[in-house]
C-alpha cells in the first residue's frame, strides 16, 4: 500500500470537485432543498387542521392503515402534531439517505469519466499504485465527501427540524436515534454501494454525463422506502434501519470485492 500515493489522487479528485460547477452545484442544491426547505415548509402543516375536511380525514386514514409502531409512537399527540411529526422524523427520512447517495454518485461518476474528458486520465494511469491502490483512492474520495456532506446536512437538519417542532409541538425531537442510525450507519453504507457501482460505470463510460445517468439507478431502493412508508406498508424504525445498515454494509463488501476483481488499468488505457 502507497499511502502518499492514495492521498495525493484523493485530494486531487476532491479538488477537482470544487473546481467543477457541473459537479458542485448538485452537491449544494440539492442538500438544501431536501434538509432545510422541505423539512422548514413542515412548520405549516398545522394549518392543515384548519382546512375544511379531506386532509385531515385522508390521514386518519393512512394512520389507521400504519403499522402498529407507527401508531403508538403518534398516539401522544394531536391530529395535527402528528402530521409534524411524521413528516420530519419519519416521511423524511428516505429523502436524506438520498443526500450521502446522490453525493457519492456524482463524485464517483466524475471519477474517471471525467479524468477521460479533462484528459488527464493517462497521467492518473503511470501513478506509482497498484490497480487496486487506484481503484481504492478514487472510491475512497467520493465516499469522505459524501459521508462529510451527509454529516454536515444531518446537522442542518436537526437545527432546522427542532425549530419546526419548537415552533409547533412546544419540544424537541431531535436528534434521536432513529436518526443517529440514518446519519452514522446506513448513509455511510448507501454511500459505500453507490460509489462501488458508479466509479465501475465511470471506468467504461466516455463522459461523466453517461456515468451519473447509469450510476443513479443505485437512488431506485430508496424510492421504494418511500413509496412504503407512504403507502403504509412499513415505517423507518430503529430495528429496520440498523438490519438495512447491515445489509447494505455486507452488498459494499461484496461490491469491493468484485470491483479489485474486474478493474485493470491496461483495459482503461485503452478506453482513452
Amino acid at each position: 500500500m502507497n499511502p502518499a500515493a492514495l492521498q495525493a489522487i484523493v485530494r486531487k479528485d476532491l479538488t477537482a470537485v470544487v473546481r467543477s460547477r457541473a459537479v458542485l452545484i448538485p452537491l449544494i442544491v440539492v442538500p438544501v432543498i431536501m434538509l432545510v426547505l422541505i423539512p422548514a415548509l413542515v412548520a405549516f402543516t398545522p394549518r392543515l387542521a384548519e382546512l375544511p375536511g379531506s386532509t385531515l380525514s385522508q390521514f386518519q386514514t393512512f394512520l389507521e392503515r400504519a403499522p402498529a409502531g407507527l401508531k403508538a409512537s403518534l398516539a401522544e399527540y394531536t391530529p395535527a402534531q402528528q402530521i409534524v411529526v411524521l413528516s420530519l422524523v419519519y416521511f423524511l427520512a428516505p429523502l436524506y439517505l438520498i443526500v450521502p447517495l446522490m453525493v457519492s454518485s456524482v463524485i464517483a461518476a466524475d471519477s474517471f469519466a471525467g479524468e477521460k474528458e479533462r484528459k488527464t486520465l493517462e497521467a492518473l494511469l503511470y501513478t506509482p499504485t497498484s490497480d487496486r491502490e487506484l481503484f481504492l483512492a478514487k472510491a475512497l474520495s467520493p465516499w469522505l465527501a459524501a459521508v462529510t456532506v451527509g454529516l454536515l446536512g444531518f446537522v442542518v437538519y436537526v437545527l432546522v427540524a427542532n425549530l419546526v417542532t419548537l415552533f409547533t409541538l412546544d419540544r424537541l425531537l431531535f436528534p434521536n436515534i432513529l436518526w443517529l442510525a440514518l446519519a452514522f450507519w446506513l448513509g455511510p453504507a448507501l454511500a459505500g454501494l453507490s460509489l462501488g457501482t458508479t466509479v465501475l460505470v465511470s471506468a467504461r463510460v466516455n463522459s461523466f454525463q453517461e456515468a451519473f445517468q447509469l450510476g443513479g439507478v443505485i437512488v431506485l431502493p430508496v424510492v421504494g422506502l418511500l413509496i412504503g412508508q407512504v403507502t403504509g406498508l412499513m415505517y423507518f424504525s430503529v430495528g429496520l434501519v440498523l438490519l438495512l445498515g447491515l445489509l447494505v454494509w455486507i452488498l459494499d463488501a461484496a461490491v469491493l470485492h468484485l470491483a479489485f476483481r474486474l478493474f485493470r488499468r491496461d483495459e482503461l488505457a485503452t478506453r482513452l
